[in-house]
């Protein structure tokens, strides 16, 4: 098998979604944040995510952008933090420019050297991907960013990740998919990808039909992963 192309899944793979909380955090004007900033990302990332499923099910699409906003909502209210708009601003702009984990510019500029293409398939709207993208410098490292509001519906739907052959011109078993869900890394392998599951927080299988055929901790080795399966 050679694989010619590595898709990644944006949030929590490339970009860290406990950033924009944990930044927030260390301003001075955001003091009420320092104890429950963990918490109050954790809530946040577990009801969008929520939302695009439910959303997904019953046929009510909507950008990622607003279901980004709803799941913020929901966790400051959840937090007892609500009423505070300034807070509510600050946490979206600084998700607009989610950091890249760190070992993310390196492993895209070893992909791209190796001569594989590179895309990120995600939930979030065109002009999310491009705002992470642009602001953690990795401009000019993707192939395609696609985003599902090309097909009106979130992951795990198929139609998402059948656009990767329309964009890449390659089959299914041609392409490595990358994601930090593991839901989306099993689902993707039921689709045909060769796939990865970051699984950076040491969680259990999901019990799903398909299973991640890879498991890292991190990106960094990703490079020697797929040049090895490339080559073999």
């Amino acid at each position: 098998m050679t694989l010619k192309a590595c898709v990644f899944d944006a949030y929590g793979t490339l970009f860290d979604v406990s950033a924009a909380a944990r930044e927030a955090a260390r301003e001075p004007d955001f003091p009420e944040l320092a104890q429950n900033w963990q918490n109050l990302a954790a809530v946040w990332r577990d009801k969008q995510l929520q939302y695009t499923w439910l959303r997904a099910v019953t046929g009510a699409h909507c950008d990622f952008w607003q279901v980004t906003q709803d799941g913020l909502d929901y966790a400051l209210a959840a937090s007892g933090l609500e009423g505070n708009p300034a807070l509510r601003a600050r946490l979206l702009d600084l998700y607009f420019t989610l950091s890249a984990y760190p070992e993310v510019p390196t492993m895209l500029a070893e992909l791209r050297a190796a001569g594989l293409q590179t895309a990120i398939l995600s939930n979030g709207s065109a002009a999310m991907l491009e705002g992470a993208v642009s602001s953690a410098g990795l401009s000019g490292q993707f192939d395609a960013l696609l985003s599902v509001d090309a097909v009106g519906i979130f992951k795990p739907a198929p139609e998402v990740y059948a656009m990767v052959e329309a964009a890449l011109g390659l089959r299914p078993h041609e392409v490595l998919f990358v994601s930090s869900n593991g839901w989306d890394a099993s689902c993707a392998t039921s689709f045909g990808f060769e796939t990865v599951w970051v699984n950076r927080l040491g969680a259990p299988v999901d019990r799903l039909p398909g299973k991640p055929k890879h498991q890292l901790s991190d990106l960094a080795p990703l490079p020697a992963l797929l040049t090895q399966n490339t080559n073999a």
